[in-house]
């Protein structure tokens, strides 16, 4: 009788099914295999080192960005920061208004002529600054010469760095009362222009500010998408007989089709701010009429009128139509096939 065929007693049996049978944690390593899962302790084991790296991080953006959206409570208070040395304490002395400070923004016809404006800005800025970046990174993109095409990208991304008083006194510069075009006009016997004070071309000139200094910034994100698309595709393209415009027509702007469709939700979401500094810097030459906006109203109402709640209130409005253009983007952007900011 071969030894597989001897018959064990049942205490052996037993023993040797338990030094066989896997124990609890290999059965859930196994269980994990199989499902496709990882514990949440063996991923911690496995990026503690990355979660460590990132703490500091979450640290800031805890601390600078959601600690302060309790503040907005403020929009609910008639408050005064001069009721205690500490300005936070100062929340729980002030008092509760509830609504009134929302009842008095939405009658206030000054604030609905800053939401016009607004958004007349960011249509124009959507229409005629969102697609330069686009063309030009595919002209940049279709420069042969690497030098050529590196020397062009680092003048057009130059004026990123300048600030916004510096962009400002160039177009004075060019275009102001006093400006080259307008000396120049007057040389030769005509009447001089100055653009920077004429609030009716007002919105078209930040415009045209905001091109000459954010564009080469937005070549680069396009460019870096550029970047991943196979040579392959080119050369089969070309070999089945397509020219220049149906191979940037058939294949670039497919490549380019969800960096466009993410830049542009969050573009969107990002329409009730439209440049404070830039146009407080022009508020005196042109008035309030053509150069306010959401984000200088409340400046002008919080800091300089010091009425916090109110001021609060106001941008707490925006926050929410924000979030609002954020969501609709995002709905709309997966409609169309893309995952814009998240998937869903």
């Amino acid at each position: 009788m071969s030894h597989s065929t001897v018959p064990r007693s049942r205490a052996e049996a037993k023993t040797t099914d338990q030094q066989t049978a896997p124990g609890p944690a290999k059965k859930r390593a196994a269980s994990g295999r199989r499902t496709g899962k990882i514990s949440f302790r063996l991923r911690f084991r496995r990026d503690r080192t990355l979660i460590l790296m990132t703490l500091p991080a979450i640290a800031l953006i805890l601390v600078f960005t959601y600690i302060p959206v309790l503040g907005n409570v403020v929009a609910f208070q008639d408050y005064d920061p001069y009721l205690s040395d500490n300005g936070f304490v100062a929340m729980f002395e002030s008092p509760w208004v509830g609504f009134e400070n929302f009842q008095r923004i939405f009658e206030d016809s000054a604030f609905w002529h800053a939401v016009q404006n607004t958004f007349v800005l960011f249509f124009l800025q959507l229409v005629l600054y969102f697609p330069i970046p686009i063309l030009l990174a595919l002209l940049i993109n279709s420069v042969v010469r690497p030098r050529v095409r590196a020397v062009a990208q680092a003048i057009m991304y130059l004026p990123h760095f300048f600030s916004w008083v510096l962009v400002v006194t160039v177009f004075q510069q060019i275009f102001g009362g006093a400006g080259i075009i307008a000396q120049t006009l007057r040389q030769h016997g005509h009447k001089g222009i100055d653009l920077m004070t004429d609030p009716g071309i007002f919105k078209f000139l930040v415009t045209a500010e905001g091109v000459w200094k954010d564009a080469g910034w937005g070549i680069i994100v396009f460019l870096a998408a550029l970047s991943s698309v196979s040579n392959d595709l080119y050369e089969a393209a070309a070999m089945d007989g397509a020219g220049r415009w149906r191979r940037m027509w058939h294949v670039t702007l497919p490549a380019l089709r969800p960096v466009i469709a993410l830049l542009l939700v969050l573009r969107v979401g990002d329409a009730l701010t439209v440049g404070f500094e830039q146009l407080l810097l022009q508020r005196d030459s042109v008035g309030p009429g053509a150069s306010e906006v959401l984000d200088t109203y409340v400046w002008w109402n919080g800091i300089r009128n010091q009425d916090f709640g109110y001021a609060a209130a106001a941008g707490l409005i925006k926050g929410i139509v924000g979030l609002g253009l954020v969501l609709t983007a995002n709905k709309v952007a997966h409609l169309m096939g893309e995952q814009g900011v998240y998937k869903k």
